[in-house]
């Protein structure tokens, strides 16, 4: 089964790496109020930088890990508000998009054709990792979504298998979007010493992202050491989910080349957006 089957005309479309902020910060007050502008700006331009319209969003959270790569296969999700502490307001969101269940079919597809187990969550809602980006990026909520889970082993070159095995989808008009966070230690937000540790690292993902596919892979499977203290000083150890959609998109990618397309300076660190084409 392929979707070019369903969908002759699709446009290869690239995979993306965003930051999606902190909780529901892009529908709510904030201090300083601009804090999270520009990322919303961002987010808000990513359609028109698509070759076309995308056939469904395969989107991979750093808000849900699973013993095994499992698909949210729901045909019209609800939500999961798993943020805390905040105004009533954001508990009452909505993005009816409806789910992707052929894309689930394909997904299993190819994964099982690659030796690698796969299981399927017919209950799960979105997190706020999906909805909360989305909602920016594709207000209208037209274009059907998937979501496929983090593996619990945090395992930097497992991660990139599974891009891998995700690369088809690219040319059947499928966007692959990795939602977590470049810089994701919560101690350090807000805190001037973490400044150039965020910035160090905010370069070494820049720099690496755009090497050929093998080093780059190469580097990504280390990142924990490979970029020095920068790397856990970013991401604790046991806390990567954040990082680790960046490794699945990445795989995903093959041989096309990243490049970093967005960087804002929030909260005393520097978070980015990543691109392959």
């Amino acid at each position: 089964m392929s979707l070019n089957t369903t969908y002759p005309t699709a446009a290869r479309q690239p995979t993306l790496f965003i930051s999606h902020g902190a909780g529901p910060c892009f529908f709510m007050d904030w201090n300083p109020k601009d804090a999270w502008d520009a990322t919303a700006a961002f987010l808000r331009g990513i359609p028109a930088s698509l070759p076309a319209t995308p056939k469904a969003i395969l989107l991979i959270s750093g808000h849900w890990l699973a013993p095994q790569a499992t698909l949210g296969a729901t045909v019209q999700p609800g939500l999961i508000f798993d943020y805390h502490g905040f105004p009533p307001h954001t508990y009452e969101l909505r993005y009816p998009a409806p789910g992707a269940p052929e894309v689930a079919v394909r997904v299993q597809q190819l994964l099982s054709d690659t030796g690698l187990p796969v299981a399927q969550d017919a209950a799960r809602g979105w997190d706020h990792g999906v909805f909360i980006p989305l909602k920016v990026a594709f207000p209208d909520a037209d274009v059907p979504v998937l979501q496929l889970s983090l593996l619990q082993s945090l395992d930097a070159a497992a991660h990139i298998r599974l891009g891998q095995a995700l690369a088809p989808l690219r040319d059947e008009g499928v966007l692959i979007v990795g939602s977590g966070m470049s810089y994701h230690n919560m101690r350090g937000y807000g805190d001037a010493r973490s400044t150039p540790v965020a910035a160090e690292f905010d370069r070494w993902l820049g720099e690496t992202v755009a090497l050929p596919a093998a080093e780059r892979n190469a580097r990504l499977v280390a990142w924990d050491t490979a970029a020095g203290p920068a790397g856990r000083l970013s991401h604790p150890p046991r806390a990567e989910e954040h990082l680790l959609p960046l490794h699945v998109v990445a795989g995903a990618a093959g041989e096309g080349r990243g490049a970093k397309v967005f960087t804002d300076h929030v909260m005393a660190v520097d978070i980015s957006a990543f691109r392959f084409d």
